[in-house]
């Protein structure tokens, strides 16, 4: 339990941030398995549509520090290998 008042003050702040980052990173992971429920239902135009919306909420979450810039480059680049394998 914190003690000081900085303490303290550093202890709200950090379940703000708690709360919101997880809010955040939530809010990216609905997007991505948007996309992926689209590929698996072989919709490529509600597919190509979730991941326009999906690719600017992934960059938007490693500006933000939510997820490293390798992670949101790997999610990008499955999402567009599996949505081009639907022209397949």
């Amino acid at each position: 339990m914190a003690n000081s008042v900085s303490a303290r003050k550093r202890a709200r702040q950090g379940e703000r941030n708690r709360q919101r980052n997880a809010s955040l990173r939530s809010h990216v992971r609905t997007k991505i398995k948007k996309v992926q429920r689209a590929i698996e239902a072989g919709d490529k135009t509600a597919a190509e549509e979730a991941f326009k919306a999906a690719v600017p909420a992934i960059d938007r979450s490693v500006s933000q520090g939510i997820m490293h810039a390798n992670k949101a480059a790997r999610h990008k680049s499955r999402l567009n290998q599996h949505l081009k394998g639907l022209d397949a």
